[in-house]
Protein backbone atom coordinates (compact mmCIF):
# COMPACT_ATOMS: atom_id res chain seq x y z
CA UNK A 1 0.00 0.00 0.00
CA UNK A 2 2.30 2.75 -1.31
CA UNK A 3 0.33 4.78 -3.86
CA UNK A 4 -2.54 7.02 -2.79
CA UNK A 5 -4.91 8.83 -5.15
CA UNK A 6 -6.90 11.62 -3.48
CA UNK A 7 -9.94 12.85 -5.40
CA UNK A 8 -11.48 16.18 -4.44
CA UNK A 9 -15.16 15.87 -5.33
CA UNK A 10 -16.23 19.35 -4.25
CA UNK A 11 -18.58 21.26 -6.55
CA UNK A 12 -18.31 25.01 -5.89
CA UNK A 13 -21.50 26.79 -4.86
CA UNK A 14 -22.12 30.44 -4.02
CA UNK A 15 -22.39 29.58 -0.32
CA UNK A 16 -19.51 27.07 -0.37
CA UNK A 17 -16.51 27.66 -2.67
CA UNK A 18 -14.76 24.50 -1.45
CA UNK A 19 -12.08 25.81 0.90
CA UNK A 20 -12.66 23.19 3.60
CA UNK A 21 -12.59 20.22 1.25
CA UNK A 22 -9.51 21.64 -0.49
CA UNK A 23 -7.77 22.01 2.89
CA UNK A 24 -8.71 18.45 3.88
CA UNK A 25 -7.23 17.19 0.59
CA UNK A 26 -4.09 19.24 1.17
CA UNK A 27 -3.66 17.96 4.71
CA UNK A 28 -4.32 14.36 3.66
CA UNK A 29 -1.76 14.56 0.85
CA UNK A 30 0.82 16.27 3.05
CA UNK A 31 0.52 13.89 5.99
CA UNK A 32 0.53 10.76 3.83
CA UNK A 33 3.52 12.11 1.89
CA UNK A 34 5.36 12.64 5.18
CA UNK A 35 4.51 9.04 6.13
CA UNK A 36 6.27 7.74 3.01
CA UNK A 37 3.41 7.34 0.53
CA UNK A 38 3.37 8.45 -3.09
CA UNK A 39 0.34 10.77 -3.28
CA UNK A 40 -1.36 12.25 -6.30
CA UNK A 41 -4.50 14.42 -6.29
CA UNK A 42 -7.27 15.36 -8.67
CA UNK A 43 -10.01 17.96 -8.44
CA UNK A 44 -12.99 16.68 -10.42
CA UNK A 45 -13.88 20.17 -11.63
CA UNK A 46 -10.46 20.40 -13.36
CA UNK A 47 -9.90 18.77 -16.77
CA UNK A 48 -9.28 15.01 -16.78
CA UNK A 49 -9.36 12.15 -19.27
CA UNK A 50 -11.20 8.85 -18.71
CA UNK A 51 -8.28 6.66 -19.79
CA UNK A 52 -5.78 8.47 -17.58
CA UNK A 53 -8.14 8.17 -14.61
CA UNK A 54 -8.55 4.45 -15.20
CA UNK A 55 -4.73 4.18 -15.16
CA UNK A 56 -4.63 6.15 -11.89
CA UNK A 57 -6.97 3.59 -10.32
CA UNK A 58 -4.69 0.79 -11.49
CA UNK A 59 -1.70 2.67 -10.04
CA UNK A 60 -3.30 3.50 -6.68
CA UNK A 61 -3.32 1.14 -3.74
CA UNK A 62 -5.84 3.41 -1.98
CA UNK A 63 -8.31 5.89 -3.47
CA UNK A 64 -9.45 8.61 -1.06
CA UNK A 65 -12.66 10.43 -1.97
CA UNK A 66 -13.03 13.85 -0.33
CA UNK A 67 -16.43 15.45 -0.83
CA UNK A 68 -19.20 17.51 0.71
CA UNK A 69 -22.54 15.78 1.15
CA UNK A 70 -24.99 17.58 -1.14
CA UNK A 71 -28.67 16.68 -1.03
CA UNK A 72 -27.81 13.43 0.78
CA UNK A 73 -25.30 12.27 -1.81
CA UNK A 74 -22.07 13.17 -3.56
CA UNK A 75 -21.94 16.33 -5.72
CA UNK A 76 -22.99 15.89 -9.34
CA UNK A 77 -19.47 16.53 -10.66
CA UNK A 78 -18.13 13.64 -8.56
CA UNK A 79 -21.00 11.40 -9.66
CA UNK A 80 -20.25 12.34 -13.28
CA UNK A 81 -16.59 11.39 -12.73
CA UNK A 82 -17.61 8.02 -11.28
CA UNK A 83 -20.07 7.35 -14.10
CA UNK A 84 -17.64 8.20 -16.89
CA UNK A 85 -14.38 6.80 -15.50
CA UNK A 86 -15.72 3.53 -14.17
CA UNK A 87 -17.72 2.91 -17.32
CA UNK A 88 -14.55 3.52 -19.33
CA UNK A 89 -12.86 1.02 -16.99
CA UNK A 90 -15.12 -1.92 -17.87
CA UNK A 91 -12.70 -4.64 -18.88
CA UNK A 92 -9.90 -3.09 -16.80
CA UNK A 93 -11.38 -2.11 -13.43
CA UNK A 94 -14.11 -4.76 -13.63
CA UNK A 95 -15.06 -7.49 -16.07
CA UNK A 96 -18.70 -6.45 -16.08
CA UNK A 97 -21.18 -7.39 -13.38
CA UNK A 98 -19.57 -10.76 -12.65
CA UNK A 99 -22.34 -12.98 -13.91
CA UNK A 100 -22.06 -15.52 -16.70
CA UNK A 101 -24.69 -17.11 -18.92
CA UNK A 102 -22.59 -20.26 -18.75
CA UNK A 103 -22.44 -20.31 -14.93
CA UNK A 104 -25.65 -19.08 -13.32
CA UNK A 105 -24.17 -19.56 -9.84
CA UNK A 106 -22.00 -16.48 -10.30
CA UNK A 107 -23.51 -13.53 -8.48
CA UNK A 108 -24.13 -9.97 -9.57
CA UNK A 109 -21.40 -7.61 -8.43
CA UNK A 110 -18.61 -10.18 -8.53
CA UNK A 111 -16.73 -8.90 -11.57
CA UNK A 112 -14.34 -6.48 -9.87
CA UNK A 113 -10.68 -6.65 -10.89
CA UNK A 114 -9.16 -4.41 -8.20
CA UNK A 115 -8.72 -7.03 -5.48
CA UNK A 116 -6.27 -5.93 -2.81
CA UNK A 117 -6.97 -2.23 -3.36
CA UNK A 118 -8.77 -0.04 -0.84
CA UNK A 119 -10.74 3.17 -0.71
CA UNK A 120 -11.62 5.69 1.97
CA UNK A 121 -14.50 8.16 2.08
CA UNK A 122 -13.95 11.54 3.73
CA UNK A 123 -17.03 13.75 3.80
CA UNK A 124 -18.19 17.10 5.12
CA UNK A 125 -21.76 17.56 6.37
CA UNK A 126 -23.92 20.48 7.34
CA UNK A 127 -25.84 17.94 9.45
CA UNK A 128 -24.78 17.66 13.11
CA UNK A 129 -23.35 14.42 14.43
CA UNK A 130 -26.34 14.17 16.79
CA UNK A 131 -28.64 13.65 13.78
CA UNK A 132 -27.10 10.21 13.23
CA UNK A 133 -27.20 6.92 15.15
CA UNK A 134 -30.30 7.98 17.07
CA UNK A 135 -33.66 6.41 16.27
CA UNK A 136 -35.46 9.38 17.85
CA UNK A 137 -34.05 11.72 15.16
CA UNK A 138 -36.79 12.06 12.57
CA UNK A 139 -34.65 12.55 9.48
CA UNK A 140 -31.97 9.82 9.54
CA UNK A 141 -34.00 7.53 11.87
CA UNK A 142 -31.01 5.91 13.52
CA UNK A 143 -28.90 5.56 10.39
CA UNK A 144 -25.22 6.51 10.31
CA UNK A 145 -23.21 8.33 7.64
CA UNK A 146 -22.05 5.09 6.02
CA UNK A 147 -25.69 4.08 5.60
CA UNK A 148 -26.13 7.26 3.57
CA UNK A 149 -22.98 6.44 1.58
CA UNK A 150 -24.17 2.90 0.78
CA UNK A 151 -24.40 3.50 -3.01
CA UNK A 152 -20.79 4.76 -3.09
CA UNK A 153 -19.63 1.80 -1.00
CA UNK A 154 -21.38 -0.53 -3.45
CA UNK A 155 -19.67 1.20 -6.38
CA UNK A 156 -16.25 0.39 -4.94
CA UNK A 157 -17.27 -3.12 -3.96
CA UNK A 158 -18.33 -3.58 -7.59
CA UNK A 159 -14.66 -2.96 -8.45
CA UNK A 160 -13.61 -5.42 -5.67
CA UNK A 161 -12.06 -2.67 -3.53
CA UNK A 162 -12.35 -2.79 0.27
CA UNK A 163 -13.28 0.08 2.54
CA UNK A 164 -11.09 1.75 5.11
CA UNK A 165 -13.12 3.43 7.86
CA UNK A 166 -14.82 6.62 6.70
CA UNK A 167 -13.97 10.05 8.08
CA UNK A 168 -16.68 12.68 8.56
CA UNK A 169 -16.72 16.37 9.53
CA UNK A 170 -20.15 17.28 10.89
CA UNK A 171 -22.02 20.58 11.21
CA UNK A 172 -19.45 22.48 9.18
CA UNK A 173 -21.71 25.44 8.42
CA UNK A 174 -23.79 26.12 11.52
CA UNK A 175 -21.43 24.93 14.24
CA UNK A 176 -17.99 24.38 12.72
CA UNK A 177 -15.23 22.75 14.76
CA UNK A 178 -12.64 22.96 12.02
CA UNK A 179 -9.43 22.78 14.08
CA UNK A 180 -10.83 19.78 15.91
CA UNK A 181 -11.77 18.22 12.58
CA UNK A 182 -8.20 18.73 11.33
CA UNK A 183 -6.85 17.03 14.47
CA UNK A 184 -9.30 14.15 14.06
CA UNK A 185 -8.33 13.75 10.40
CA UNK A 186 -4.67 13.51 11.36
CA UNK A 187 -5.41 10.84 13.96
CA UNK A 188 -7.62 8.94 11.51
CA UNK A 189 -4.91 8.89 8.86
CA UNK A 190 -2.22 7.89 11.36
CA UNK A 191 -4.43 5.02 12.53
CA UNK A 192 -5.08 3.62 9.04
CA UNK A 193 -1.91 4.46 7.10
CA UNK A 194 1.18 3.14 8.86
CA UNK A 195 4.53 4.82 8.24
CA UNK A 196 6.29 3.41 5.16
CA UNK A 197 9.90 2.40 5.72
Amino acid sequence: MNNIYVINGHEPYSFSPGNLNAELVSRTASLLGERGYHVECLKVTDPWQNEQEVEKHLWADVVVLQFPVNWMGVPWSLKRYIDLVYTAGIGTLCSGDGRSREDLAKQYGGGGLLQGKKYMLSATFNAPESAFNDASQQFFRGKNADDLFWPIHLTYEFLAMRALPSFVCYDVMKNPQIENDFDRLEQHLIAHFPVKK
